[in-house]
């Protein structure tokens, strides 16, 4: 699918926010005076900035409040209400944490809001049965191991992270293992979708259109494999790699600022090919193989 700079800075930047939240929620990360302040107003932000590009990709944004009223049945509802209630239990959670007042079970609820933003976010692509590459468990599980690993290395969490990023490299290898042969074991394919399978082989005789279209620029999205390599060897080496290193190293401000840093890009590197590397099933009417 065509990667949307909106959804890539959305997907990023809340994860990271919401992360920390979560570790600010249950006491892992300094609540108190102007430790605290800082460490708040970060997640905040982070969050706050994740949010609102989120509405960048949307065709009316003036209608966004509408997404609050499918919650039954959508995802993307269900993740504006868990938002809304994850940043005003947080909020109050801050007020009351700054001049000293924690209460500890208004953070853990937080905490789970925060988490639970998460996850709603992750299952809008995971129940997605026409892009067989999100729609596997790991993509819930990435999106919530990059937040609590972002949330461990933005709390100062050393080890945890050092812990957290090896487990992160190796399920985020496995995901894509599992995602590179997910369209070909759905046995979804040009036959099937016509519903000519049966007579025999069917293949493409001409594109459905001579020109450009919605679901060309949305669906239809292609990256070389000799990109996909180097993008891949970028996100291992930027946001697993090099931080984990420079954290085995004797702990240095600066060290670890580059450490925050080079996640943070591999991450964004990491949520490029997760909309690029997507194929939606419809591909295969514009000759996307399955193989």
């Amino acid at each position: 699918m065509h990667p949307a700079p909106s959804l890539i800075f959305f997907s990023t930047l809340s994860g990271l926010g919401l992360g920390l939240l979560a570790f600010l929620g249950l006491g892992l990360a300094p609540t108190e005076g102007l430790t605290g302040l800082i460490f708040f107003a970060l997640a905040f932000a982070l969050t706050g900035a994740g949010l609102l590009s989120s509405t960048l990709h949307l065709g009316h944004p003036e209608r966004a409040l509408k997404a609050f009223t499918q919650w039954r049945t959508s995802w993307l509802s269900r993740e504006a209400w868990v938002a809304v209630a994850a940043l005003a239990v947080m909020g109050l959670y801050a007020l009351l944490a700054m001049p000293g007042l924690r209460l500890a079970p208004l953070g853990w609820l937080g905490a789970v809001l925060c988490l639970g933003t998460v996850g709603s976010t992750a299952m809008i692509y995971a129940q997605l049965k026409t892009v067989p590459r999100w729609h596997q468990p790991t993509t819930p599980l990435l999106f919530l191991g990059y937040a609590i690993t972002a949330g461990a290395l933005l709390s100062g969490r050393v080890s945890w992270t050092v812990v957290l990023l090896i487990v992160m490299a190796a399920l985020q290898m496995l995901a894509w293992r599992r995602g590179d042969a997910a369209l070909a074991k759905s046995g979804t394919t040009i036959g099937t979708a016509t519903g000519l399978g049966g007579r025999g082989r069917v293949r493409l005789f001409e594109p459905p259109h001579t020109g450009g279209n919605y679901l060309t620029r949305e669906m239809v999205f292609r990256v070389g494999r000799k990109h996909r390599v180097t993008l891949r060897t970028l996100v291992l080496v930027l946001a697993f790699a090099l931080p984990a290193l420079l954290l085995l190293l004797p702990f240095s401000h600066w060290l670890a600022a580059v450490a925050v840093i080079s996640h943070v890009v591999g991450m964004l590197a990491q949520r490029w090919l997760f909309f690029a590397e997507a194929e939606h099933v419809v591909g295969l009417y514009y000759g996307q193989s399955a193989a």
